[in-house]
């Protein structure tokens, strides 16, 4: 399951951040996870809530916004949005689609103390 070495990941920018910013209790974190980044969502709410135990991120609400994922299509060079990976393109049915978003995490907001 690497979403708990995600959630280690997450903790260790919180705790860079809390030095830099002067903060000591992390309230609120909102993820943005793409739909293509291949995380479990339910695995990483699971993993967040173990590995922030003890830390000052203990506690804290877990918001993930979904953002769409979408594509270039080389043959009708629209950017067109898709669900899987592999769809093709929705306006002309071609394959040959570069991946424009949709495979990225990163930490969008946070509410602290």
């Amino acid at each position: 399951m690497h979403e708990m070495a995600l959630c280690e990941s997450i903790l260790g920018i919180l705790r860079e951040q809390a030095g830099r910013d002067d903060f000591s209790k992390v309230e609120r974190v909102c993820l943005e996870v793409g739909p293509l980044s291949g995380v479990e969502t339910d695995a990483l709410r699971f993993g967040f809530d173990v590995v922030m135990r003890g830390s000052l991120a203990e506690g804290a609400t877990l918001d993930i916004v979904t953002p769409p994922a979408t594509a270039w299509c080389w043959p009708c060079s629209e950017t067109v949005a898709i669900s899987e990976r592999f769809d093709p393109c929705p306006e002309c049915g071609s394959h040959q689609l570069q991946v424009t978003s949709g495979e990225e995490m990163r930490i969008k907001e946070l509410e602290v103390s």
